[in-house]
């Protein structure tokens, strides 16, 4: 049956949203996705996090995830790599520069967060906001956006469970970062409330195993768990 006049309209996609959707268009089309979830107990993380706060240091959970994401990725190299399609080859990055996805008008960008492993949690803050402030005002500079070796995707401030993010070419992995959520968890025996954030790794499979995969998100758990390591420089 054809639809009744006026109940749809058809617009052009901006330029930002065309960009973005070829490139995860392709990317879930020729890259063997699998994913890997972890979930992690957000309670010290959320302890640190108000310590921090009641101090006047202003410092987000997605910047605690960045500083221990690029350790540990220090840790596990095969993570920090990439496919390069044309030359059928492996990609070995030789620094850690993580993307950080960012909603803007019109779509999405993701600013990259260079040599992130040898920055401090403050350091990483500071330069997160203004990243993120300069990508909504659309005054980027393109070294600043293009690039990277690995790339966070955060939608915890939304609420969500789960993020599976689709992997950002030529990279070989993406960390997809849920919300905060009180769940029922066992300590000593006993059933208690515990606050519960899920981390999933959609990896290529062309260039990470499962295990490799596993061993990272554990490296990764072990971190935010204990989040005095990641204040330390």
């Amino acid at each position: 049956p054809q639809l009744a006049p006026g109940s749809y309209e058809e617009e052009t996609p901006s330029l930002v949203k065309k960009i973005v959707g070829k490139r995860l268009q392709e990317s879930k089309t020729f890259i063997p996705h699998f994913y890997v979830t972890q979930e992690i107990n957000a309670e010290p993380l959320v302890l640190a996090h108000e310590q921090l706060k009641n101090h006047g240091i202003k410092v987000s959970f997605n910047d605690f995830i960045i500083r221990a994401a690029a350790l540990a990725l220090r840790q596990h190299p095969e993570i920090n790599s990439g496919y390069h399609s044309v030359h059928n080859t492996l990609i070995r990055f030789k620094t850690i520069d993580i993307c950080v996805a960012v909603s803007i008008d019109g779509g999405l960008i993701t600013p990259i967060v260079r040599h992130a492993d040898f920055k401090s949690l403050g350091e990483i803050s500071v330069e997160v906001r203004s990243l993120a402030k300069r990508a909504r005002e659309k005054k980027l500079e393109k070294q600043e956006y293009q690039g990277g070796s690995f790339t966070i995707s955060n939608l915890g401030m939304y609420g969500i469970t789960d993020m599976v993010a689709v992997i950002n070419p030529p990279q070989a992995a993406i960390l997809g970062v849920g919300g905060i959520q009180e769940k029922p968890v066992v300590k000593e025996g006993k059933v208690d409330a515990g606050k519960i954030l899920s981390l999933t790794l959609s990896s290529d499979h062309r260039v990470i195993d499962g295990s490799e995969a596993a061993q990272f998100l554990k490296t990764l758990k072990s971190l935010l768990e204990n989040p005095a390591i990641l204040l330390v420089n």
